[in-house]
């Protein structure tokens, strides 16, 4: 199976850079299914239903969310009745609408897709590992799952190091988001998952991670508040990773995908 995840989409520019590229990544790799992190879509801050209807139909087949999931009012109607749109597994259970994890049929493989949420440095929700143990088991990787696909959604690099060995053998891919920039650490961990620490943003690069500048680097320098986030509005690169897997689900081959705006191009080689 032939798989493709792409970060943190962040306003207009991420949107533009999903919607040019991902039709041409689609076609020159044979993609089987297409997994995006769309919680800074609209405006920089959660999603919309015309933001996710529009990354859908640039080809994604699941979007998954993060710390930013409910940030607009009218985002959580989306979440509660798209299927294909997932918040992370971990909130309180029964007290927060949409769902964390599902099982999909995509070109007549069965994808399972969990989107988690870190604890260190971030809002403490529940325990993550408890939480994804729980998706794993519900639609094992050979058994139920064709392939399954985890968003760690987190600040820390150790706790996204610590998800993809906890999945090492029961995933095959596991992917970091937030940070907003690409790591240079795709690799296949022992046991044959795929894992990359972060898979950066969709967005323009020319930017505070993915925001214009002016603001954040007040913030910075001055410890005082100019004014509101914007999303920097230049060139998008569409920025990812791509998986392919065996039989059993696990990773042959992983490769980060990059392409357009700031960041030098890399396009995986199709076997």
């Amino acid at each position: 199976m032939k798989l493709a995840f792409f970060g943190d989409v962040v306003g207009r520019a991420g949107r533009e850079a999903v919607t040019r590229y991902l039709p041409r990544v689609k076609g020159e790799l044979g993609l089987d299914a297409v997994v995006i992190n769309a919680e800074n879509a609209a405006g920089g801050f959660g999603i919309t239903r015309s933001t996710a209807d529009e990354l859908f139909e640039a080809g994604a087949n699941v979007l998954t969310l993060g710390n930013h999931s409910f940030d607009q009012a009218q985002g959580i109607s989306v979440i509660e009745n798209e299927d294909r749109l997932l918040r992370p597994c971990n909130y309180p259970a029964g007290q927060v609408p949409g769902r964390g994890a599902g099982l999909y049929n995509v070109n007549g493989y069965n994808l399972l897709v969990i989107n988690v949420h870190g604890r260190v440095f971030m809002d403490a929700l529940d325990d993550p590992f408890i939480a994804v143990e729980r998706e794993l088991n519900a639609a094992p990787l050979g058994e139920v799952a064709d392939a399954v696909i985890v968003d760690m959604h987190a600040e820390a690099t150790s706790e996204k190091n610590g998800m993809g060995y906890f999945c090492d053998g029961r995933a095959s891919l596991v992917v970091g988001t937030h940070q907003h920039v690409p790591t240079a650490d795709a690799r296949i961990l022992p046991q044959g998952t795929a894992y990359q620490t972060d898979a950066g943003m969709c967005g323009d690069y020319n930017s505070i991670i993915g925001m214009e500048v002016d603001e954040p680097l007040r913030r910075f320098t001055t410890r005082m508040r100019g004014g509101r986030f914007n999303p920097a509005s230049g060139p998008g690169t569409l920025c990812g990773v791509y998986v392919e897997t065996n039989s059993k689900g696990l990773a042959t081959q992983v490769s980060p995908i990059r392409m357009g705006g700031q960041l030098f191009e890399i396009m995986p080689r199709n076997s």
